[in-house]
């Protein structure tokens, strides 16, 4: 018979995995039709979908404060950035200008609050996992059928990700923390949210890749709007079944929550 702390722990794992899974899925469909809309075709949205959501959900998970100054700064960047040059940008121009201002505001975060170099490390992980997670998903994609639904997507990809993330987390954290400076580490992290936050600023002013018209424009975010939700629900699937799996082989899950 389980133990009421093995349940208690199992229960907590679904309710944290679920929702870190369901966020992660949101964001997953949402950046792989911005990838698209921006002209990345092939295997290429998939993997950079994963690896971006992946080091973003990462750095939610291990520093939310850092990542909460990186998207305050990539929203208010991303709006001066439309204000000032009036015109539609370019995906590039307006992420790489919210990742200077997340630099500068995670510096400023770091100078006030000393931290480590864990935040980094754990975004890292997350980065170096998605790559590995998408790029395999991109391989069972091709092989198998090249009409994979959203739902399938996202619930294959979080538990892929959140598989590997665990079972590397502690090698790659405990090497790369102890030589990562803490402002250099918040710094980092919030430049990465901060452009991912300029993306999604990008897409929902309205515009597209340069040169697409109204009506692609339209097509590309309701194309985001539709994917969202199946996103959403495989993610959460994802997450809940695989932190339950993981939790159930004896990994102490409830200690990195």
């Amino acid at each position: 018979m389980i133990s009421r702390d093995k349940f208690t722990a199992v229960v907590m794992t679904l309710f944290v995995w679920g929702l870190s899974g369901a966020l992660f899925g949101a964001l997953f469909a949402g950046l792989f039709q911005t990838f698209v809309a921006a002209g990345f075709s092939s295997w290429y949205p998939l993997v950079l979908a994963a690896a971006t959501a992946a080091m973003t959900t990462s750095a939610l998970y291990s520093a939310m404060p850092v990542a909460l100054v990186g998207a305050t700064a990539g929203v208010l960047a991303s709006i001066g950035y439309l204000i000032a040059t009036g015109r539609q940008p370019e995906l590039m121009a307006i992420a790489a200008v919210a990742a200077v201002a997340g630099l500068m505001a995670g510096s400023f975060y770091a100078w006030m609050v000393t931290g480590g170099g864990r935040p980094l490390a754990e975004t890292l992980t997350g980065l170096v996992s998605g790559l590995a997670a998408g790029g395999l998903l991109a391989l069972i994609v091709t092989f198998v059928t090249h009409d994979a639904d959203m739902f399938v997507l996202a619930a294959g990809v979080v538990a892929l990700v959140g598989a590997l993330f665990q079972l590397s987390e502690r090698w790659l954290v405990s090497v790369s923390s102890g030589w990562l400076p803490g402002i250099l580490a918040d710094a980092v992290v919030a430049g990465m949210v901060a452009a991912v936050v300029a993306a999604s600023v990008w897409l929902m002013s309205g515009t597209t890749a340069s040169g697409l018209d109204d009506a692609a424009s339209l097509h590309a975010v309701d194309q985001v709007l539709h994917q969202v939700p199946d996103g959403f629900l495989g993610g959460l699937l994802g997450g809940a079944v695989t932190g339950m799996l993981l939790e159930l082989l004896g990994f102490r899950l409830e200690e990195h929550a």
